[in-house]
């Protein structure tokens, strides 16, 4: 099983880097793009716990979307 933190680590990474809006599907892509086999359930996970934790601001239900709040 592949590493999640790993996962978690290169999807905050690009969050911060290339900022804007995030979906699933571009969650999904950016981590195809480092290496990963990625999976949408996981990713969600990882888009939501960067939303709880300030990164991230839902500002679509459905689809479910976020904005990058801050970069730092």
């Amino acid at each position: 099983m592949e590493d999640c933190t790993s996962q978690r680590a290169d999807l905050e990474k690009a969050v911060r880097t290339f900022g804007g809006l995030w979906d699933t599907e571009r969650g999904l892509r950016a981590l195809r793009d480092t290496g990963h086999d990625a999976h949408p359930k996981h990713t969600r996970r990882i888009l939501r716990d960067l939303a709880s934790e300030g990164l991230l601001m839902k500002v679509e239900d459905w689809p479910v979307r976020y904005r990058v709040v801050r970069a730092d």
